[in-house]
């Protein structure tokens, strides 16, 4: 069936991977692909599709209601929305909350309020596992625990879930919410801990590991995280919720000592800082009910899609490399004149 998938945030990690995603398995599909271009966002993401005429580039702000019409004027009907758009990095948000705030919050408002407005047939809101707070060393993260979150970037993630819950239960409109843990893979921005180890350990710099490095995290690969979400945009039920992990827990400092015996590098070169303010201690996903009702289960297990990731990094070092020093944005005027 021929539909219009307008993707937000679809030049960031997983947005892209998403986009990536749908094109190669939704052959029909027409995918508009709106993203602001912050420093999250990066076109070569994309470079592999940039020719392919299923896929139409909006660069735009989802604050701005103007913004958001002009990606869904590209768009043909029947239309449905997959809303990555997001502040997403929580060491930010400790420094300033507000940017979190406006994108997460008052951005997902103004794209619920044009979507309702163009009476879309989904609308898939992703969040995170991040709004259930922290867990001590048993239990799970089930779809019915109460939200807790503990980061001004949680806490932003929190309240754009309950505006899309809102929507649903007053207006009847067709929202859905996934939850997922930690995700890795290629095109993550590195700054975030699985990249920024691999980067710093590929020159033989500091790993910085805060606190005692045992933080836990549920690690799920972004192909399984796509192919999930993909399902629940497909088969899911509106106003449901979905939470989707990998069933891969590891403490932080685990994580950094087989990236570093993968690399063949020495755990010398780790060096532990000081905990950031409000570190949850542990994260753990229940994702039965998405393997109960769609079907979805994880593909990759950890012991291969790790050294998978660090080859990627590997392999591509120049776009690491890129992305780092900032050079990666000369891509963007080169494509657009800014």
């Amino acid at each position: 069936m021929k539909r219009s998938i307008l993707v937000t945030g679809g030049a960031g990690f997983i947005g892209s991977n998403f986009v990536q995603l749908l094109l190669r398995e939704r052959s029909s599909w027409q995918v508009v692909n709106l993203d602001a271009l912050t420093y999250a966002g990066n076109l070569e993401n994309l470079k592999d599709i940039e020719r392919d005429p299923r896929h139409v580039f909006v660069q735009g702000d989802i604050c701005e209601p103007a913004d958001v019409a002009r990606a869904f004027a590209a768009c043909s009907a029947p239309v449905s929305v997959v809303h990555f758009a997001a502040e997403s990095h929580v060491d930010r948000s400790i420094q300033s909350g507000l940017p979190f705030v406006k994108t997460n919050v008052l951005g997902t408002q103004v794209l619920l309020d044009e979507s309702r407005a163009r009476k879309v047939e989904r609308f898939l809101h992703v969040s995170t596992d991040e709004v259930y707070g922290s867990l001590g060393q048993s239990g799970l993260f089930s779809e019915e625990t109460p939200l807790a979150p503990n980061s001004p970037y949680s806490a932003s993630k929190a309240a754009s879930d309950l505006l899309v819950r809102a929507a649903f239960h007053t207006h009847g409109f067709p929202g859905l919410i996934t939850r997922c843990s930690n995700n890795y893979g290629p095109y993550q921005f590195p700054e975030k801990l699985i990249p920024l180890m691999i980067a710093n350990a590929s020159e033989d710099k500091e790993l910085p590991v805060y606190g005692d490095g045992m933080n836990v995290r549920d690690w799920l690969f972004v192909e399984d995280h796509c192919e999930a979400l993909l399902a629940v945009l497909e088969r899911g039920a509106a106003g449901e919720v979905y939470n989707i992990g990998g069933n891969n827990e590891y403490p932080n400092l685990a994580i950094v000592k087989l990236i570093l015996a993968t690399l063949g590098k020495p755990e010398s070169l780790i060096r532990f800082v000081k905990d950031r303010p409000g570190h949850d201690r542990r994260y753990a996903i229940d994702a039965s009910k998405i393997g109960r009702e769609l079907g979805w289960q994880p593909r990759f297990r950890f012991e291969q899609a790790l050294p998978r990731t660090i080859q990627w990094y590997q392999s591509h070092l120049d776009w690491l490399q890129r992305v780092r020093s900032g050079a990666y944005r000369d891509y963007y005027a080169r494509q657009y004149g800014r």
